[in-house]
């Protein structure tokens, strides 16, 4: 008996330490401070280490693009959805297995199976709620071109979600009209801001009286500064292009030397400790059915995303000549 036991109690005691040889290398667009500790806590899990390159999405993105097939990362963690589609439309992304894919809404993630979404990131209209009533908010976005509004919103034309949104705009409208529309907006002399959270802060400070964002950095704000922030969160109408719900995600590359490693990986982060994390840490949607989003928030059902396929969300190069031509950069 001892010694047919022998083999398997001689790979259980290799297996720890094959599993500490492995590292994965991840090229992450999504912040240090968010996601670290969900790196961390796939490493105590698994044994598998981790080396991060941290950077903005859109410039890791074009990493990947110049690297190729000798890119030395294994998975793409992406802020949004646009950086996804451009490196799997290049041919760099490997497919993933059914099994992660169907954890998430088909909406949410890759028609060609090579990324999958991790949590969803709804736009909204943030208002200060002492100066505006929330009835006398349109319901459309395209109702902020109104000379009502003239003096009184804040945007970030320089952010990559502001130009995701711009992008999802311009797949919906055509190009034409969302041009008229910036240019609607600019006509309205808006305040510039460098990222969603100045806007936040804008708004808390009375200096704008309504702002083009994503949904959780208000809560973000609610947690450092209290809940008595005059800021709220307006969603527009369901299939409006200004409810677009875009997603951070992840793929594995193609290139990848330890593929069953990383999609171990994409495992992790669809697993409800994850997607818990990024529901009570980040203020984002969970995308895996059964975890519950932060309670201050509407069902993403009830949200009303625009059907869209994500992944054509890509063509950043378009939307900033159009960003370009309206005078808005």
């Amino acid at each position: 008996m001892n010694r047919l036991l022998t083999p398997f109690l001689l790979a259980l005691l290799l297996a720890p330490a094959a599993r500490a040889g492995e590292t994965l290398t991840i090229y992450s667009g999504r912040n240090e401070r968010l996601v670290a500790p969900l790196y961390k806590a796939f490493t105590e899990k698994t044994g598998i280490q981790v080396k991060v390159r941290y950077g903005e999405t859109p410039q890791i993105a074009a990493t990947l693009l110049e690297e190729g097939a000798k890119s030395p990362a294994d998975v793409f963690v992406a802020q949004d959805a646009g950086a996804l589609g451009a490196v799997a439309r290049a041919g760099l992304l490997q497919p993933l297995p059914k099994e992660l894919l169907e954890k998430v809404d088909a909406r949410f993630r890759s028609p060609e199976g090579t990324w999958v979404g991790l949590s969803g990131r709804a736009r909204v209209v943030a208002y200060n709620t002492k100066k505006v009533k929330p009835e006398a908010l349109p319901t459309s976005i395209q109702g902020f071109t109104d000379p009502a509004w003239k003096g009184r919103i804040g945007w970030a034309p320089t952010n990559g979600s502001f130009q995701a949104f711009v992008t999802a705009l311009r797949l919906m409208k055509g190009d034409e009209a969302a041009k008229q529309w910036l240019v609607g907006v600019k006509a309205n002399g808006p305040r510039t801001y460098k990222n969603n959270a100045a806007i936040i802060e804008a708004l808390a400070r009375g200096e704008i009286d309504v702002g083009f964002v994503n949904h959780y950095y208000l809560y973000a704000a609610k947690k450092d500064k209290g809940e008595g922030l005059p800021v709220a969160n307006h969603f527009l109408a369901p299939g409006d292009a200004g409810t677009l719900v875009n997603v951070a995600g992840m793929g594995v590359l193609k290139s990848s030397k330890q593929p069953e490693a990383a999609r171990k990986l994409v495992a992790f982060l669809l697993e409800q400790q994850a997607q818990q994390h990024f529901a009570k840490e980040t203020f984002e949607y969970p995308l895996v059915a059964g975890v519950e989003a932060a309670s201050a928030l509407p069902a993403l059902s009830k949200v009303g995303s625009p059907e869209l396929d994500l992944s054509k969300l890509e063509d950043l190069k378009g939307t900033l000549k159009l960003l370009q031509e309206a005078g808005v950069l």
